[in-house]
């Protein structure tokens, strides 16, 4: 069963900058897209960043295109998410997950925070 653990999540001011991290295990991590979701208070769990296998394809919300880009190393089981320019609307907790067929498909892990103050 694989399992999901985030982190390099934080407290950072308006314009700055985190980079999360994911590790997988359990499974070939290298065999599937992966993708960074993020929940924020009284909201859906909405769709950031995905990235296929091999990582030659990425795609993003729009909300954060051009601010935000999703990276991977299948030799270290680990997807990244590095954040630029972040604003206060980007407060969230920040979940990775397998996308099979543009949805999520594995389970949760605990997310990791990120909280920008104005």
């Amino acid at each position: 069963q694989v399992q999901l653990v985030e982190s390099g999540g934080g407290l950072v001011q308006a314009g700055g900058s985190l980079r999360l991290s994911c590790e997988a295990s359990g499974r070939a991590f290298s065999s599937y897209a992966m993708g960074w979701f993020r929940q924020a208070p009284g909201k859906e769990r909405e769709f950031v960043a995905a990235i296929s296998w091999s990582g030659g394809s990425t795609s993003y919300a729009d909300s954060v295109k051009g601010r935000f880009t999703i990276s991977r190393d299948n030799a270290k089981n680990t997807v990244y998410l590095q954040m630029n320019s972040l604003k206060p609307e980007d407060t969230a907790v920040y979940y990775c997950n397998s996308v099979v067929a543009g949805k999520p498909s594995g389970d949760w892990g605990q997310g990791t925070q990120v909280t920008v103050s104005s």
